[in-house]
């Protein structure tokens, strides 16, 4: 047999008034919408519930058998569907993301800061890691969505998020800072890179042959901030995504616009193609666009 709720609903508060008219004002339906839903209740069990008179309602004595076992059944049923949609509105104001470790480590933690400013109900959680460990858990549902340069991918969908440019980082004592150089300008520095699996660095590489640079490489490192660093320290210059510049402001660097061309790099936030966001974390994303467009924009980032 299969029961409604509101067949049981309505059982319950007949037994309840002891009055179909009050019953059905409960339930905000008509008296004759209410007494199908007991007539097809009773249908489907082959036996009456109530007795029923012009001035008088009572249960029979299966009415009364059926009554504490309906009971518990909707308590249940409401109190699973309260939990449920708890759950649900805390998962709606919920967001995790997933971020490249100079992303997580110098954006992300004051952009969540002023956002909060306007919604401190929203819970965000951050997982830091390289790209590869990045995409398997948005793979698997454990994040949200993630930023960073990421290829294409089945079952993943990429959405373009911002636009930045490659830049060149020297240490301030080295020459008068300028406001732009060219790629050809490059020929013959003493380069500090990046390992060749680097989106970023492939595309350094990629455009310095193209310009038909030479460099002198004195370091490979796994870490753009290990990178900025060993420019501090003297031990060359290097070329480096603008998203880095916020990592560069506490340090004696200075930043150099490259020219001719300018170079751009593609940051995507990915996200698994059959999960639907939660509405806060669609409205981060926006503002995530709006926050770094202004330091962009302060930092003279083209």
């Amino acid at each position: 047999m299969e029961f409604t709720s509101r067949q049981l609903r309505a059982f319950l508060l007949v037994a309840q008034h002891q009055s179909f008219t009050r019953a059905a004002d409960a339930l905000f339906i008509t008296p004759s919408g209410l007494s199908l839903l007991i007539r097809e209740l009773e249908q489907q069990l082959g036996f009456r519930l109530f007795d029923r008179t012009t001035r008088h309602v009572a249960l029979t004595t299966a009415g009364m058998q059926l009554l504490p076992v309906a009971r518990r059944n909707l308590e249940e049923l409401d109190g699973a569907m309260s939990r449920l949609g708890h759950t649900a509105r805390a998962a709606s104001q919920s967001i995790s993301i997933g971020a490249g470790l100079m992303i997580a480590a110098n954006i992300l933690p004051q952009a969540i800061k002023e956002f909060r400013r306007q919604r401190p109900d929203v819970s965000i959680q951050v997982f830091d890691g390289d790209l590869a460990a990045i995409l398997q858990r948005v793979e698997s549902g454990k994040l949200d969505m993630a930023l960073g340069f990421f290829k294409p991918s089945p079952g993943i969908r990429r959405t373009p998020f911002f636009r930045f440019s490659l830049m060149v980082i020297r240490a301030e004592d080295e020459g008068p800072p300028r406001a732009s150089m060219t790629w050809s300008a490059l020929n013959g520095a003493r380069l500090i890179a990046q390992v060749s699996t680097s989106p970023a660095q492939q595309l350094i590489d990629r455009q310095l042959a193209k310009a038909g640079v030479t460099v002198q490489s004195t370091m490979t490192l796994n870490r753009l901030e290990t990178v900025i660093a060993m420019v501090e320290a003297g031990e060359g210059i290097a070329v480096i995504p603008s998203f880095a510049l916020l990592a560069c402001r506490n340090r004696p660097v200075v930043m150099t616009r490259l020219t001719h061309p300018t170079v751009t790099l593609d940051f995507h936030q990915i996200r698994h193609r059959g999960r639907t966001l939660p509405a806060a974390a669609e409205e981060f994303t926006s503002f995530l666009q709006s926050y770094i467009a202004r330091w962009a924009g302060r930092a003279g980032v083209p």
